[in-house]
């Protein structure tokens, strides 16, 4: 398997962070990560005059790919700019954006201490994990530097670009069938590659067949390409399958140690072990929400950035109460000391 290490389709400005010296400082909420999750999470909080801080590693999934899809407003807008957008929007209304990447995190006794791999510390009421996740692709030549612009994923983010185009799909599980099946409403033109799969049911390739589509069981050894475009794929047996563009079945690991580090339960996904979250996002750790990819292995762009958003509003609930019940404390204090 191959992780998703090749060179993303463009950078954030390094003065797009802030140089704020984080150390010593505590904050009303710390955000691990600042991709469309935990940017909407920080702009809702900072709105709401809390103390934020979004510690951002720059390694949002989809840094890959030129361009989103599906996303009201933005088709077609590239997630770098998104993120950069984000950015701009959080520091305005006084959020404080760092380059970072998080080495550690616990409990401490007033909420959370975080610690960079530069070795920064920061403490916070509350933590709101938005890690993502990463893919990684099947171990053949020329894939990984095909992946977000001729390999992609996602039939809903890639699929009409794709519209009557040849498709090929890189299935690595039976399961991953249903992803030829979602593509066939745009194109009649698909070959299904199952040389990954320790052998597919006779039943499944009689309905692929079925619907339009060709199996071809032999393994894939490359990817070809002409002046950087995709153009096929490369069997095993020295020949060649034309496609335009091909729909792999990455292996998604969340990017979740400090959730694992913090105690949060997990459970089983078809996507393997997952952190726990409610509605809201909370985790089983009080004061500890995750959202985005760290909490749905399938959040796309705006479900990412609609449970960030959701869990703040729970987050700043939560801190408002707090610090009401505080002030009722005074109160009932002082009425018994006079």
């Amino acid at each position: 398997m191959i992780d998703d290490t090749s060179s993303p389709a463009s950078t954030l400005r390094p003065d797009e962070f802030s140089h704020t010296p984080i150390s010593g400082e505590h904050w009303d909420v710390i955000v691990i990560g600042g991709g469309a999750a935990g940017l909407s999470a920080a702009l809702i909080l900072a709105r709401a005059r809390r103390r934020v801080l979004v510690l951002d590693a720059q390694e949002p999934r989809n840094r890959f790919a030129p361009h989103m899809h599906g996303v009201l407003s933005r088709d077609g807008y590239s997630p770098l700019d998104l993120v950069a957008d984000g950015h701009r929007e959080v520091r305005a209304v006084d959020g404080v954006i760092v380059d970072a990447r998080v080495a550690s995190a616990h409990a401490i006794a007033d909420g959370f201490e975080i610690v960079t791999a530069a070795g920064d510390h920061a403490t916070a009421r509350r933590l709101i994990v938005a890690t993502g996740a990463r893919d990684v692709l099947p171990d053949i030549p020329g894939l990984a530097e095909q992946w977000g612009r001729g390999v992609v994923a996602c039939p809903y983010c890639d699929g009409y670009e794709a519209s009557g185009r040849a498709i090929g799909v890189l299935a690595t599980s039976v399961g991953g069938l249903h992803k030829a099946h979602m593509l066939r409403a745009y194109s009649d033109d698909i070959t299904v590659f199952t040389g990954l799969v320790d052998g597919i049911p006779d039943e499944d390739r009689l309905v692929l067949e079925a619907r339009g589509m060709r199996v071809e069981t032999r393994a894939v050894t490359q990817v070809i390409t002409a002046a950087g475009e995709l153009t096929g794929l490369g069997l095993d047996d020295g020949s060649t399958i034309p496609v335009d563009v091909v729909f792999a079945e990455p292996a998604l690991i969340a990017l979740d140690e400090p959730l694992r580090q913090l105690g949060a339960e997990r459970s089983d996904t078809p996507m393997g072990p997952w952190t726990t979250v409610d509605a809201l996002g909370r985790t089983s750790v009080e004061g500890v929400w995750a959202v985005g990819n760290a909490a749905n292995p399938a959040a796309l762009v705006p479900i990412a950035a609609g449970s960030g958003a959701a869990a703040a509003l729970a987050l700043n609930g939560e801190l408002v109460a707090q610090d009401v019940a505080a002030a009722a404390a005074l109160v009932a204090s002082a009425a018994v000391a006079s």
